[in-house]
């Protein structure tokens, strides 16, 4: 019989040392509940669960979720997977193992305990996308053959497995579409916009745009995710998803640079690039149905969340310069 919600529950989480696992483990872990963080550590640091180290209810188990994993938990969060281009196209075969392979072992996994499962799909399953902003219900426009297809695919068919085991096994699964997410904890290399723009501006170096910079992106701060993906998980049976999770605030590329540029104080210029290959022009969730089932929306601000994170990055600066010999 499962326990309820409010009671210590034992939770698996893969990718738990990324970005927004480790954030979500802290969560958890305030929550009362014991934590297995599973990690092959290819994204994700044992820097950003350090603090966890002496930690009563966490426990860390180096693994990679292409290989089946036998554990006795309530719940499972399934985030394993590299999610930036420079990360997820340095091993595109890979990737879309973890995707797929992976998500056939963590449902494996569920459908042996009978438990509920939640798998951190993407904003990337809707492409390049024509319909804007983009609601559950659109298909999306996505590039089979492309340099990001192990990415956009890889989830794409993640989802399909998780309905399958749905409708054919009766799993209980719960399925986010994450939309830009930052924070801190990210990885200062992972070439995405918000990392990039910020180190780049602390560095004193020059700030890329790709194309004009007239491409639109929202970002959600990573708290504001986290607190998403727990009333997601609390939903009872007749939610399954898929939710957009995101913040439906836009901004244009260039925006967010002149942000960072005035919030770092910076004297960085910035210098323009070609685009990469199906780069979307255009990316904002229709957050209706979020709000609707999960009495969510995102609280914090652009501005406010970008100086927590410039912060993040500073310090991360300040530490590298002193680790020097």
């Amino acid at each position: 019989m499962a326990r309820l919600y409010d009671s210590r529950k034992r939770i698996l989480v893969t990718g738990g040392s990324g970005f927004i696992g480790s954030h979500l483990i802290d969560r958890l872990l305030e929550l009362g509940h014991e934590v297995i963080c599973a990690d092959n550590l290819f994204t994700g640091t044992k820097r950003n669960v350090d603090h966890l180290h002496n930690h009563p209810r966490f426990e860390f188990l180096r693994h990679d979720v292409t290989f089946p994993l036998y554990l006795e938990v309530d719940e499972i969060y399934n985030l394993a997977c590299p999610a930036s281009p420079v990360h997820y196209q340095y091993d595109p075969v890979q990737t879309t193992k973890t995707s797929v392979h992976g998500a056939i072992n963590m449902l494996g996994l569920a459908k042996r305990l009978k438990c509920k499962i939640f798998q951190a799909s993407t904003s990337e399953v809707y492409g390049d996308p024509v319909v804007h902003p983009q609601t559950e219900e659109y298909w999306g426009n996505v590039n089979p053959i492309g340099p990001r297809s192990c990415y956009d695919e890889g989830k794409r068919c993640a989802e399909t497995l998780f309905f399958d085991y749905h409708r054919q096994h009766g799993l209980q699964i719960k399925v986010a579409r994450i939309f830009n997410t930052y924070g801190p904890r990210m990885h200062p290399a992972d070439g995405r916009v918000v990392s990039n723009f910020i180190m780049q501006a602390l560095q004193g170096e020059p700030i890329t745009l790709y194309g004009d910079g007239s491409q639109t992106r929202s970002f959600c701060f990573v708290d504001d995710m986290v607190e998403a993906f727990i009333r997601l998980m609390a939903t009872g049976d007749e939610v399954t998803g898929p939710v957009n999770l995101g913040n439906p605030g836009e901004f244009t590329i260039r925006e967010l640079a002149e942000k960072v540029v005035r919030q770092t104080g910076s004297k960085s210029q910035i210098v323009y690039r070609d685009i990469p290959q199906d780069d979307p022009k255009q990316r904002c969730p229709d957050i209706t149905r979020a709000k609707a089932l999960l009495g969510w929306q995102p609280a914090i601000p652009l501005d406010q969340g970008l100086g927590w994170t410039i912060d993040y990055f500073s310090n991360l600066i300040a530490d590298r310069k002193s680790a020097r010999p």
